[in-house]
């Protein structure tokens, strides 16, 4: 059997169309879901190929973040048919093809259309990371555009989960849009980079160019690190600004997506669906549409075996059918899967902010760290926040921390400008003590540092990470992380390092 008749056999659910593209692991087809009616995109995968390639992880990556993301900018997986020798990914219809050639096309974009595109880019951005999920390689080649130029992110083939007190460190992503602290093999949260990319976007978008541009790698990398670019006169003051907050080499001084939510030149003609942080997918999950899902039913679907699977994202003919038929049903407001996530939205700047803030932290996950700050800058102040805050300058608080580190003979290993694995042995706190005065070996020298990966045997020593980042605009927040190690000693440690810098 050939390949048509091999697709057309574990496709029965499906009229499968022309080809729409070919690839060096395989092509995607347009085709028509049965049930439907509605239009899909269909990618065949050889699994040979594939594995010849080496990017069977990239594949398996994709699709499993896929199956936790469903948002209106995103890019929707209805389902993924696995043979012995294809798989067959089944993902929305995007009909006007890549945000980059519609910038090729027009040469560069009128302001008010750059930004309603890249206020839909953050959209889609800031959910991801609300799931904890970073995309890493953002750029308009991996944003689509659908037939009324609303904007679909794709390809999460290099994307990541975000965990609490883990950070990247892999190099990744398309050098014109990779941000600078990933060129230079620095740590990182994952964030950050999304947000750099999202500045070169919209700086190719309102200036049909590329800021950072050189045939010559190790010069365009210099570029990058230096912030080497320029801005044209036809740019507004607005975007000027904006475009200089998100493109800023060091990543704790860079705009965060709270505060890009918050700049003048973001919130003009703010669409109202986008004015709030989106629902996360848990939220999503517990809510279903009475008159799709009664569509569904009549299509011969048990009503209970529908909703259960609904709510536990099992894939079958029945979900796949209802997601068909809501993303249509919404695909013209735009909203985020019901009328009930904007209805009191008339505004960005008369929102009741201290309910939608409230809402938020409800809402979130379990595990969930919200790297980027709190939602809102005008939120009420939490009476509790996760580790230590403050508003001086990055380079002062890592002193103060080193100092109290020393004081406490901690021995430390600097793995980042501002990230630092650290290893506390009470033993040999006691002995140091004894000698007043005596200078902690593993203090200032890189050189003499003992490893803390390699330190874990002896059953009182305590591992932990340092870091900090930014939470909102001038303020920081230092977080220790435990490794390993007996508990009751780290949080005794914890109290001798506060102790140190004085918070009480």
């Amino acid at each position: 059997m050939d390949g048509s008749g091999r697709a057309e056999m574990f496709l029965r659910n499906y009229k499968l169309g022309k080809t729409l593209g070919i690839g060096a692991s395989g092509k995607v087809k347009i085709a028509e879901h049965t049930l439907t009616g509605h239009k899909v995109a269909i990618k065949i995968l050889n699994r040979s190929k594939i594995k010849n390639m080496e990017s069977e992880e990239k594949v398996v990556r994709e699709i499993k973040i896929l199956k936790l993301l469903m948002h209106p900018h995103i890019i929707r997986l209805y389902e993924v048919i696995e043979t012995p020798s294809d798989i067959y990914v089944v993902t929305e219809y995007v009909k006007n093809g890549e945000l980059f050639d519609y910038i090729v096309e027009k040469g560069r974009l009128h302001e008010d259309e750059a930004r309603s595109i890249f206020q839909q880019i953050i959209s889609g951005v800031e959910y991801c990371h609300r799931n904890m999920v970073v995309h890493r390689d953002l750029k308009p080649e991996n944003v689509l555009l659908d037939a009324k130029h609303n904007v679909k992110i794709v390809d999460f083939g290099l994307s990541n989960i975000i965990r609490d007190g883990h950070f990247l460190k892999t190099s990744c992503g398309s050098p014109n849009y990779v941000a600078p602290e990933v060129i230079s093999g620095n740590l990182y949260a994952g964030p950050e980079v999304d947000v750099w990319s999202c500045g070169v976007i919209v700086y190719a978008c309102l200036c049909g160019t590329l800021p950072f541009d050189d045939e010559n790698i190790p010069n365009l990398f210099n570029k990058i690190k230096g912030e080497i670019y320029t801005l044209p006169s036809h740019l507004s003051p607005g975007a000027r600004d904006f475009i200089r907050r998100l493109l800023v080499a060091d990543p704790m001084k860079r705009i965060t997506i709270p505060e890009i939510r918050m700049h003048p030149w973001f919130q003009a003609h703010l669409p109202r669906y986008i004015a709030v942080p989106p629902p996360d997918s848990m939220q999503q999950l517990n809510k279903t549409d009475e008159d799709i899902l009664t569509k569904v039913i009549k299509m011969g679907f048990d009503r209970d075996g529908l909703v259960e699977s609904l709510r536990n994202r099992v894939q079958n003919e029945g979900t796949v059918a209802y997601y068909l038929l809501l993303d249509n049903k919404f695909r013209k407001s735009n909203s985020y899967f019901g009328a009930e996530f904007q209805k009191h939205v008339e505004g960005y700047n008369c929102i009741n902010e201290n309910e939608t803030a409230a809402s938020a932290v409800a809402q979130r996950p379990a595990g969930y760290v919200n790297y980027q700050g709190a939602n809102m800058r005008s939120q009420v102040e939490r009476k509790w926040a996760l580790g230590l805050q403050s508003r001086a300058h990055p380079r002062e608080i890592i002193t103060e921390v080193l100092k109290a580190l020393h004081e406490l003979k901690v021995c430390w290993k600097k793995i980042g400008h501002y990230n630092m694995k650290c290893r506390w042995d009470p033993s040999q706190h006691e002995r140091t003590t004894i000698n007043n005065g005596m200078r902690s070996l593993y203090f200032g020298d890189e050189s003499t540092i003992i490893d803390a990966d390699n330190t874990c045997s002896q059953p009182n020593v305590v591992k932990f990470e340092v870091q900090l980042y930014k939470t909102r605009e001038e303020k920081y927040l230092l977080d220790l992380q435990r490794v390993n190690g007996p508990q009751f000693l780290f949080m005794e440690l914890c109290v001798a390092f506060l102790a140190q810098l004085r918070v009480f």
